[in-house]
């Protein structure tokens, strides 16, 4: 078999997992899951599923880390001169990826999922070294954390703000729900730098 075979093999199965993953923990819940469901509802074996994953969390881990890489490849596109675009395109992603991440942070998703997205949306925010989207450039100020509780607020908020926007249908389009949460974001940003 080529190399080329393979990979497309590899990439299908791959696909198959990751919509049968989704496909469940709408329907049972993260926690539920079991390997012998996920390869079941996508007509792989367990073998081809320990060939790609050690296990479920490892699944959604390396599906979590391939959606940030590309968030994070849009984010060095678009640059730190507008900070408002970083958010915009932040919430463009999770609109492109709406289903993965309504099942995973929805109410059968899991927390630990929720845990993992904080923690990489809090090490956006201290390598940003500013306030997430500042609605004017003339008030865009950089920041420095003397420790983690602003970053892992402000993501806190995001992933809230995500959840919310995702449960509610995404009534705001990105551009919206992003100058929403960010307005909200620089608040508290303005505020630490008072301490």
């Amino acid at each position: 078999m080529t190399r080329q075979v393979a990979n497309v093999r590899v990439r299908r199965t791959q696909k198959l997992l990751r919509e049968a993953l989704v496909e469940l923990i709408e329907e049972r819940g993260f926690d539920a899951l079991t390997i012998g469901e996920i390869t079941e509802r996508a007509m792989v074996s367990r073998a081809a599923f320990y060939r790609n994953y050690q296990d479920k969390y490892d699944l959604v881990e390396q599906i979590f880390e391939e959606a940030m890489r590309a968030l994070l490849n849009a984010l060095d596109e678009v640059g730190q001169q507008h900070p408002p675009a970083v958010w915009v395109e932040f919430f463009a992603h999770i609109a492109a990826y709406d289903r993965l991440y309504r099942a995973l942070l929805g109410g059968k998703g899991s927390p630990w999922f929720a845990r993992k997205m904080r923690a990489a949306l809090a090490d956006m925010v201290k390598a940003l070294g500013q306030g997430p989207l500042n609605a004017h450039a003339a008030e865009h100020h950089s920041h420095t954390f003397a420790d983690d509780f602003v970053p892992d607020v402000v993501a806190t908020m995001f992933v809230e703000a995500t959840t919310w926007w995702l449960e509610k249908g995404r009534p705001y389009a990105p551009k919206e729900i992003a100058m929403r949460t960010s307005l909200l974001a620089s608040a508290i940003f303005k505020e630490a730098s008072t301490w």
